[in-house]
């Protein structure tokens, strides 16, 4: 099972693999928790010189990625959203929305998985709120979280690249790779099924 997480997420360990991991971590499909996370430690307890490039690289990822996903519920609109995000986590996910600032719900961004936050991008889209400040707020709160993960891997290495042979990260990567493996189809599924409903919506309309 390591050689198979390592293969997949070896194709991410370059820095433009960095930045498509990023985008697609703010995306509504794919789902590999703390995936990007990962990627960023593993870069730079290998490079450690060069901690402060991962960082800004998995930023610059995960802003683009969370700007497809604003767009996407912008385009939606509010009426859209329960073909994306549970009903019921769907009214809370408005409430703090409705009732937050847009520096406020991107400041949201600094929490990792598994908080929700892609269906708090895709709602805030939906809501109408100014994309501008939400953007920038994520980019500095994405930019705090990556660089603190980055330098802590560039300072302790060696440790973490020994604990990442251990048989403790075996089975710790064995579950996210399953759950990434669940997540990405339940996704895909639910994102066609969507689809297939607005189309006999949009032909009577």
């Amino acid at each position: 099972m390591r050689g198979v997480f390592y293969s997949f997420l070896g194709s991410f360990l370059t820095p433009p693999g960095l930045v498509v991991l990023a985008a697609l971590d703010s995306s509504m499909i794919f789902f590999l928790p703390l995936g990007i996370d990962f990627a960023v430690i593993i870069l730079a307890a290998r490079n450690p010189e060069l901690f402060w490039v991962y960082a800004i690289l998995a930023t610059v990822g995960s802003v683009a990625g969370a700007a497809v996903t604003f767009w996407i519920g912008r385009k939606v609109g509010e009426h859209g959203l329960a073909r994306f995000v549970k009903p019921s986590r769907l009214e809370r996910i408005q409430q703090r929305v409705g009732n937050s600032a847009a520096v406020t719900v991107a400041s949201l961004g600094m929490i990792p998985p598994p908080f929700p936050f892609t269906a708090f991008v895709l709602t805030s889209g939906a809501c109408r709120v100014n994309p501008w400040p939400f953007l920038v707020a994520l980019a500095a709160v994405r930019a705090v979280r990556f660089t603190a993960e980055s330098g802590l891997a560039a300072h302790y290495g060696r440790g973490i690249l020994s604990w990442m042979r251990s048989t403790t990260f075996t089975v710790f990567i064995g579950a996210l790779t399953a759950m990434a493996i669940i997540g990405t189809i339940v996704s895909a599924v639910a994102l066609y099924r969507s689809s297939r409903q607005r189309q006999p919506a949009a032909q009577r309309s």
